[in-house]
């Protein structure tokens, strides 16, 4: 899986948790969830247990507090997947 579909994914499961429409619909690497998207805390942590179950990884803590923009969460999904950014 390459970092569009990835990214692809990511906005199936962003979507629900999204209120900023524009925003949304304009996602690419340097969105983040917090101040563009306007997802609260507590809605990133959905996020990141759908993207567990979407892309089959467990994410650790460490890696949690870095998954704030797309590109870093997309960083994260690619090397917990083991495919290091392929």
């Amino acid at each position: 899986m390459n970092k569009e579909e990835i990214i692809a994914e990511l906005k199936t499961i962003i979507k629900p948790y999204s209120e900023e429409t524009a925003a949304f619909e304009s996602i690419d690497e340097d969105t983040d969830f917090l101040t563009d998207l306007k997802i609260n805390s507590a809605n990133l942590v959905d996020i990141v247990l759908d993207i567990e179950e979407k892309f089959n990884i467990e994410i650790d803590n460490d890696s949690m507090a870095k998954m704030l923009t797309v590109k870093a969460t997309v960083e994260v999904i690619e090397s917990k997947r083991g495919n290091g950014g392929q």
